[in-house]
């Protein structure tokens, strides 16, 4: 189904649970890989998917369609990564180097992941990456997004985007590399 007739499924008060419905069922694991590629741990992840999406139901009437409908998931998506990922830092007073340490670790030590060496090292290299240039290289690398769909969920120029990206790939490769 079609994100403009789910959007006029859900004005109508007859048809907004099927409608809401419809939405979760094809956002829902999109959403759901998009955090979890950022805080790691399944839990986390299954968590800030439910956030997500009582937020979309809380916030979905007044969505005003000047964006398309999953830029706007995943903004409210990537914000609350963003939120999580800060009050984690915050609440354990971890400088960065720690929360990628503890990420490393959930990584070696995940049931739910699985992949080769190779894989398992990339990740490694990503939870070290700073929260934004991780979020950016998530979508531009896994998600395929283009850099101005990006802007739009981030908020950020491409020129920024391109940048962030490039020094992205450069931290893995000097990761890689020296691992």
């Amino acid at each position: 189904m079609e994100d403009h007739e789910i959007l006029s499924k859900f004005q109508n008060p007859d048809s907004r649970n099927l409608a809401f419905n419809q939405l979760v069922r094809k956002y829902q694991q999109k959403v759901y890989w998009h955090i979890r590629k950022m805080v790691v741990d399944h839990d986390d992840a299954d968590d800030l998917t439910q956030e997500v999406f009582v937020k979309i139901w809380t916030k979905l009437e007044t969505f005003r369609q000047d964006a398309q409908l999953y830029t706007w998931i995943y903004r409210i998506a990537t914000n609350e990564c963003l939120n999580f990922l800060n009050a984690k830092k915050k609440r354990f007073f971890l400088p960065i180097h720690d929360v990628a340490a503890e990420l490393a670790e959930k990584l070696d030590n995940s049931d739910t992941l699985s992949g080769d060496e190779i894989q398992l090292k990339l990740q490694k290299a990503l939870v070290r990456l700073p929260d934004k240039q991780r979020l950016v290289f998530n979508m531009k690398y896994f998600d395929e997004l283009k850099y101005e769909e990006i802007s739009e969920i981030l908020g950020t120029s491409v020129g920024a985007l391109k940048a962030s990206y490039h020094i992205a790939v450069k931290k893995i490769e000097e990761f890689l590399k020296a691992d």
